[in-house]
């Protein structure tokens, strides 16, 4: 198979930006099950309005059933098995041998994809899913590429194999960490990690309550659990020699934007690689345009080193406005997101529209009524554009340093 660009769709807008931007397929959650608990996530009629507008596109869904449910919560799952087959996703991405089994008998068509909380790590475990009736393993985020190339190579004829090549890393192994049931009683293996590796720590003393103290493992601060963002993008043609069947985008429960801006520049970085044309570096410019920490490799080229900065994302844009319609002179229709005026600077980005920069000179509402500023949120208003800009282009602007 051709390989494929597999997005986040944390709820229907983030999906409709991964669509727009050229994702071969999106994975999402219903209401249960899922291990982004607090992504947003799809109602059963928005799970079928998520299929129709991917199938339509060519574009394939599947659906998290990653969590390692407990006893009572199984009774549910064969009714959502059976619902999630009788609506026609593409797979399902499972966590839990139990959930496996009764995916095979329950949703005996979809194809079984193995999630990455189970730890795939090795040609020997992948042959064993495979042998369970899954199509499909989604290896650890602790592998090398040396050591993915051995897998894929490795894996019995038939066997599809995913990694993830951009977004958040975790402090633990696969997601298998305690911090958050220990500090807040919720479970990060059912969908509920309060990430309290990204909290500031200090240090208070039993006899001086209300005192706290910073904790500075050297001059430069505080990193007991930090971690980097993994950026694979200058990277693309190693990894199609891998073998890989699927390169995975991290971020259900980040913004439409970040949906929009990480699957555009991938999708460059794919095409520009299967085409063997360098990759236009204002792809990789567009990763510093979204959310993110510091970027590393990762685990891909040998273990990482240990991250000394403080775990802060990095937010120098910001969203204006999202465009609803355009003329073919570049009159748009847009959809407020965040204030800005006639005379500022704003960068235009769209599928298939590299950076452009451009003055506000002309603004006015949806009446036709000049405005020196739009701002009241979701509000409606016209504003030319440099060019024509297909729906769900953005408009930005720099926020930061």
């Amino acid at each position: 198979m051709p390989i494929e660009l597999l997005s986040p769709a944390g709820d229907m807008e983030r999906l409709q930006m991964a669509v727009a931007y050229g994702a071969d397929a999106v994975y999402l959650a219903g209401g249960q099950f899922g291990m982004r608990a607090f992504a947003g996530n799809f109602s059963r009629e928005e799970l079928s309005q998520a299929v129709e507008l991917c199938h339509s596109h060519g574009v394939k869904v599947h659906v998290t059933c990653n969590t390692m449910p407990r006893n009572e919560e199984l009774d549910a799952l064969p009714e959502y098995l059976e619902y999630l087959q009788a609506l026609g996703v593409d797979a399902l991405i499972i966590g839990d041998a139990g959930v496996l089994a009764l995916a095979k008998r329950h949703a005996p068509k979809l194809p079984l994809h193995i999630s990455t909380q189970i730890g795939v790590t090795n040609y020997a475990a992948a042959q064993f899913w495979y042998d369970q009736g899954a199509s499909r393993v989604i290896l650890a985020r602790e592998l090398t590429l040396e050591e993915v190339s051995t897998l894929c190579a490795k894996r019995p004829k038939g066997l599809e194999v995913e990694a993830f090549v951009h977004g958040a890393m975790c402090v633990s192994f696969s997601g298998r960490c305690v911090i958050s049931n220990y500090m807040t009683g919720r479970d990060a293996s059912r969908g509920a990690c309060a990430q309290p590796c990204r909290y500031k720590y200090a240090l208070m003393e039993e006899q001086r309550p209300g005192e706290f103290f910073p904790v500075e493992e050297d001059d430069q601060g505080t990193y007991l659990f930090n971690s980097k963002d993994m950026c694979m993008i200058d990277h693309i043609p190693q990894l199609l020699s891998t073998g890989l069947s699927s390169l995975k985008i991290e971020g259900r429960a980040k913004s439409a934007y970040y949906a929009a801006v990480a699957t555009g520049a991938y999708r460059h970085a794919i095409d520009a690689a299967l085409a063997g044309e360098a990759l236009d570096p204002i792809w990789r410019q567009e990763l510093d345009k979204i959310s993110h920490r510091p970027y590393s490799e990762g685990f891909w080229f040998g273990h990482p080193e240990q991250y000394t900065g403080d775990a802060r994302y990095i937010r120098d844009w910001q969203v204006s406005a999202i465009v609803t319609s355009c003329s073919p002179d570049g009159r748009a229709l847009c959809s407020l997101r965040n204030k800005f005026g006639r005379g500022e600077t704003l960068e235009l980005i769209g599928p298939g529209i590299k950076p452009i920069s451009f003055t506000v000179a002309d603004l006015t509402d949806e009446n036709g009524l000049s405005l020196d500023e739009a701002r009241i949120p979701q509000m409606a208003f016209h504003l030319p554009l440099p060019c024509q800009a297909p729906p769900l282009s953005i408009l930005r602007k720099k926020v930061g340093p």
